[in-house]
């Protein structure tokens, strides 16, 4: 029977070839909706006594899929399908403010979807739930991550305002300054439907938002092209990984469940119990084949 797996990272691909990780192994999992981005990397962290995780290459190792192919679904429900309980997403972001520097690090705390073609839901085919998300990451994942960041020594930031575009394309000049006037911190485009996907199979989610650039409204910045997002992100890799590696002995054993959703002093989220009350369909009326394909989330 496999070792149940709490705590998982999505990311480049390179995050899981560091020192400390031992017993590496990949898995190889089909889910209802689909094979994920990759095999999971499966390792321990923190030598022989460490704690087993799970590394998934967003975009595939290799970088071959974009950000719009991706097959979120089947990334969440693939690490859920092993014990996943905590989520921490670490991926690249572009600023929209002056104070949020390249090599600078973000732990935000909203998100705005501005995606068009993606499945942003596990349910439907005859199943309808409501979940909330007002507040879209786990505010005890993202205080836990900021605190391991700060720890670290990294520029870190806590809070802000995500807005995930569609891409694959960089943004216009418009766009950039009109997304700036609304009063979003950071861009990028993996975040959703990531975090909604997230919420709806109760995992704690928290994204680590590296930042490679000032976007295109910066004017007196270079334009972003993809050579300027590799080379910072890389130089920011390893603070990444020892990030990582200090994190996991922090998260804890048990998680809290509040039918609100949100933080609160005692340190409990409302994440494990995020679907309580969210489905509205009569359980009398929801399809056999839908109830068996969403078994594992419900």
């Amino acid at each position: 029977m496999q070792e149940k797996v709490r705590i998982g990272f999505i990311g480049g691909s390179g995050l899981y070839q560091m020192d400390g990780i031992e017993d590496v192994t990949t898995m190889a999992i089909d889910t209802p909706f689909g094979k994920p981005s990759d095999e999971l990397i499966i390792g321990k962290i923190n030598g022989e006594k460490g704690e087993k995780v799970a590394f998934l290459a967003r975009h595939k190792r290799g970088h071959s899929i974009m950000p719009t192919e991706i097959n979120f679904r089947a990334n969440i429900y693939a690490l859920k399908s092993i014990g996943v309980e905590w989520i921490i997403s670490i991926s690249a972001v572009g600023s929209l403010r002056e104070e949020l520097q390249p090599l600078n690090m973000v732990v935000p705390d909203q998100v705005f979807d501005y995606t068009k073609q993606r499945t942003s839901t596990f349910f439907g085919n005859g199943m309808v739930a409501h979940i909330g998300m007002a507040d879209p990451f786990c505010p005890i994942l993202s205080q836990i991550l900021f605190d391991t960041a700060s720890d670290a020594g990294c520029c870190v930031h806590k809070g802000g305002t995500y807005v995930c575009i569609e891409g694959p394309q960089f943004s216009t000049r418009a766009e950039s300054n009109v997304y700036r006037q609304l009063g979003f911190d950071i861009i990028g485009m993996t975040a959703m439907p990531e975090a909604k996907l997230a919420r709806e199979a109760q995992i704690c989610y928290a994204t680590l938002a590296m930042v490679t650039d000032y976007d295109v409204w910066h004017e007196s910045a270079h334009d972003v092209t993809v050579e300027m997002v590799i080379e910072n992100l890389n130089k920011n890799v390893a603070n990444a990984k020892r990030i990582i590696q200090d994190i996991v002995n922090k998260i804890p054993q048990e998680r809290g469940g509040s039918p609100s959703g949100g933080g609160c002093p005692s340190g409990i989220c409302g994440c494990a119990s995020a679907l309580k009350d969210a489905i509205i369909t009569n359980p009398e009326i929801i399809p056999d084949e839908t109830r068996k394909k969403l078994s594992l989330l419900l």
